[in-house]
């Protein structure tokens, strides 16, 4: 009895003196988690097969060798590897109760998610400009979106996503986390982990609302003139053909933006007094797990140009 007891005390102060954090999952409180797996799992096949076929699809047809589809396969490759930065990780702690993670492991975790997302966000940014040039300035658009314009708006975009990354990765874990090491979250976000420090962070917050301003506001403000001056153009269009037309380009993009943007607004803009790990989950679905799903159907179903790539590849198989 004496020597389990020892034994009981050792483990609880390695416990104790640990430096992994416990990740609590997500919707712990749910009473079917096997359920909650395979939607998740379903979600993960789904949104890896789409975007990988997008991308494929956009690399052998010809016909999508333009600057929207090269900035679209872009978006499918972060969307690809944001995904892979939480999910498999999810799955696998409901599956074999993998809940802990490691200092460096959940550092790790938050930068490549942040990396993803900032990108994510400026690429979509750059996307809606792309549609301004073709709709309100179609003579200039082969000169204005050639070939090298688009890979520095994309190589931009990397490098804006991993500078906001670096700084906010390396900000938040050199603070001091002590007592409970239980983030309650299905996985290291920055919100979910300063709960858990114990000093104050009133200034990190002002950088983290700063760095929000740069990285979401100042993206959604760009979208919100290019799409106002796209609208000018649009209505001023007498073909009706080309108004169809020009509109159903733009609503795939605008549907993503809302899918992507509002939930990481409520997330990273609002007061930590307006949220509560519940409605962090639900919200954090969005833009982490169904947009990512979501993205390659959105722009496959209401583009006529992949559709048809589509049936051309499926003929030639």
């Amino acid at each position: 009895q004496a020597k389990e007891d020892i034994s009981s005390f050792v483990i609880s102060q390695k416990n104790e003196n640990s430096t992994d954090f416990i990740l609590l999952g997500l919707f712990p409180w749910f009473s079917y988690p096997y359920l909650l797996i395979l939607l998740l799992l379903f979600i993960y096949i789904i949104a890896f097969t789409g975007n990988s076929i997008l991308i494929l699809l956009i690399w052998l047809d010809s016909c999508l060798h333009t600057p929207m589809y090269f900035l679209l396969s872009q978006l499918s490759l972060i969307d690809l590897a944001y995904i892979s930065s939480t999910v498999p990780k999810m799955i696998a702690g409901f599956l074999f109760g993998w809940t802990s993670i490691s200092f460096v492991g959940c550092g790790a975790q938050m930068f490549f998610f942040m990396f993803f997302g900032a990108t994510e966000c400026l690429l979509l940014a750059l996307m809606a400009y792309d549609r301004y040039v073709a709709i309100c300035n179609p003579l200039r658009y082969p000169s204005l979106m050639s070939h090298q314009t688009c890979l520095l708006m994309v190589a931009a975009s990397w490098l804006g996503g991993s500078l906001n990354a670096s700084i906010q990765t390396a900000l938040t874990l050199q603070f001091p986390y002590c007592g409970s090491r239980k983030i309650a979250h299905f996985f290291c976000e920055v919100p979910s982990l300063l709960r858990l420090v114990c000093a104050d962070t009133a200034s990190y917050e002002h950088v983290l609302f700063v760095t929000g301003v740069v990285v979401l506001l100042l993206p959604i403000a760009f979208i919100t003139m290019s799409y106002a001056l796209i609208l000018a153009a649009v209505l001023g269009m007498h073909s009706v053909e080309g108004r169809r037309k020009a509109l159903a380009t733009c609503s795939s993009h605008l549907t993503v933006v809302n899918l992507f943007y509002g939930p990481l607004v409520y997330t990273y803009m609002l007061p930590a007094s307006y949220h509560s790990p519940g409605q962090d989950d639900v919200v954090s679905i969005f833009y982490t797990v169904l947009t990512p799903m979501l993205n390659p159907v959105i722009y496959s179903l209401r583009n006529k140009e992949v559709t048809g790539a589509m049936k051309n590849c499926w003929h030639c198989c």
